[in-house]
């Protein structure tokens, strides 16, 4: 019992620290742990997408951000349309104004004028003087003009009205000025002639546009898309050169460990392999950055995993390669869209030489007018003497609506507007306008040429590559048995490991070089698809097959 309490003293303590020590372990990989699930699952919750080419076409089609912006245009050039038959329809615009005039100038002041004011009393004095003597009452005398202001102010006093004695009775306080102009065009050679000339060729203009940045479009999916094939048949081949390696290596491991080969010849199969194993590390690495460049094509978002479903090898048709230089040029000029735009340009340019033309003739409008003014004094009372006694007065107020400070104006007419001189400016914009046609007809002319001198290299190349991709097929034939024969020497001991590393590395090149001829061949097809302006149904012949 002693001995077994002092094993218990001894190993308790011992206890206690591996369970410390398994605890702190845990803190720390657990955490790591986590972390690496984490990370595999948000790689396993990646967003894939798996295209065929015809799939990868229609997205670019859809989604390219440069294709929009072309659309884009087409709708501005739409709207620019509608904007331009709008100079045809009426024009209605609404005014409305309030002013208040804080202090107004005197119209008559300077001038003997102002005295006018001064008189207007004078002139009720003579009025009031001259009914008297024509009344039948005999007790209506005339009166002097003292007399005259005297009473009409006691009458005032009596009334306990306080006249307004301003020096301006011109000035009112609150105007108001509400005014409904209509404008109609009656004729207008630019507005009539420019908005017939967009109707009828800005939107085929724009619509070829689109067309032939669709076909840029597809042509650059379709290279993208062939280099990616290229890069994973390039990662299949030298994957297949680290598997051959690893075997030499086998073997050469195996010979001299029974002591019938030297040692550097085991070393020098480990840096062949070593090398073969670094450029396939490179090919994933450039692999991986052609699939970036397609989800640029596509605008598919970063975060998004594309693996694309095809062979290189999927389709050759090479059909079109007998096709006659004079028939693909003719196709061209039928098909090609910018072509057909640059001829639609020299139409617009002979609508800007009418309009430029119509400067010499006149414009006729109609309009009419509705306005409803409104003077609108602060002090809207109003001073009025009974027709009994033209002495004895009363004041009443008018509302802020009274028909006394508000009236209503109509007009209606014709306005002709013809320049008759401005320096031979007009002369000069007709001369402009001949001779933008003239640099129109010649770049549909140069462009034509061009699209001869295109079409003529593209199918030069296409030629090219599908007598390399030929020749190289053959090649890679004979290269294939030529490393069967080393392989099974090399398994006899009648060939040595170099001769076996030689022609792999001639197998090697001989498939890059055959799969570098077929990638050529189908970039140099969509090349001369492009060129003649038919990028054609790829349904039929896609690398994938489908």
């Amino acid at each position: 019992m002693p001995e077994t309490n002092d094993m218990t003293r001894y190993f308790t303590p011992i206890k206690t620290l591996s369970l410390a020590v398994i605890l702190f372990a845990a803190a720390i990989v657990f955490p790591i742990a986590t972390a690496q699930a984490q990370e595999m699952a948000n790689l396993d919750s990646q967003p894939k997408l798996i295209l065929t080419l015809d799939e990868a076409i229609t997205v670019a089609l859809v989604e390219n951000t440069a294709l929009e912006n072309i659309r884009l245009d087409q709708d501005f050039s739409d709207s620019q349309i509608k904007e331009g038959w709008a100079e045809l329809f009426p024009h209605v615009d609404f005014n409305s104004s309030y002013t208040r005039n804080v202090r107004s100038a005197n119209p008559f002041a300077g001038s003997d004028a102002g005295g006018l004011f001064e008189t207007l009393g004078f002139l009720n004095w003579i009025s009031f003087n001259e009914q008297a003597r024509t009344d039948n009452d005999a007790g209506s005398n005339p009166i002097s003009i003292g007399e005259y202001f005297q009473r009409v102010q006691q009458g005032y006093t009596n009334a306990g009205i306080v006249p307004n004695t301003s020096s301006n009775p011109f000035s009112v306080p609150n105007v108001y000025n509400n005014g409904l102009s209509i404008v109609q065009k009656v004729f207008d050679g630019r507005a009539i002639f420019g908005a017939y000339g967009a109707s009828k060729w800005l939107k085929p203009f724009n619509e070829y546009a689109v067309s032939r940045e669709e076909h840029r479009l597809i042509n650059q999916v379709k290279t993208a898309w062939f280099r990616i094939l290229l890069l994973k048949e390039q990662e299949n081949v030298l994957a297949q050169s680290v598997s051959r390696s690893g075997r030499t290596l086998d073997e050469v491991s195996r010979q001299v460990t029974q002591g019938v080969a030297p040692k550097f010849q085991r070393l020098s199969a480990e840096v062949e392999l070593a090398n073969l194993e670094t450029q396939l590390v490179q090919a994933q690495t450039n692999s991986a950055a052609a699939l970036d460049n397609l989800k640029i094509l596509l605008s598919v978002p970063s975060e998004y995993e594309v693996e694309v479903r095809g062979t290189l090898e999927g389709s050759m048709d090479g059909s079109m390669v007998a096709t006659s230089l004079e028939d693909a040029a003719l196709i061209a000029l039928e098909k090609r869209p910018d072509l057909a735009q640059s001829r639609i340009s020299i139409e617009l340019e002979r609508i800007q030489l009418q309009v430029a033309k119509v400067e010499f003739l006149p414009t006729l409008d109609a309009f009419a007018n509705f306005n409803y003014l409104g003077n609108v004094p602060d002090s809207r009372s109003v001073i009025s003497s009974s027709a009994a006694d033209p002495f004895s007065f009363s004041e009443s107020n008018r509302g802020y609506f009274d028909t006394a400070y508000w009236d209503r104006s109509t007009n209606v007419g014709f306005r002709l507007k013809w320049n008759l001189f401005n320096g031979f400016a007009s002369r000069q914009h007709v001369q402009q306008r001949k001779i933008a046609i003239q640099k129109a007809e010649n770049n549909s002319e140069f462009l034509a040429r061009t699209i001869r001198v295109e079409v003529e290299q593209s199918l030069r190349n296409l030629r090219a590559a599908q007598t390399r991709m030929l020749s190289q097929q053959q090649n890679v034939e004979r290269a294939e048995l030529n490393f069967e024969y080393a392989e099974s020497r090399l398994k006899e001991g009648v060939a040595t490991p170099l001769e076996v590393r030689e022609t792999s590395n001639q197998l090697d090149q001989s498939k890059l070089g055959y799969l570098q001829a077929v990638h050529d061949f189908l970039v140099a097809r969509s090349a001369y698809q492009t060129a003649i302006g038919d990028p054609g149904n790829y349904s039929a012949d896609s690398p994938d097959g489908n």
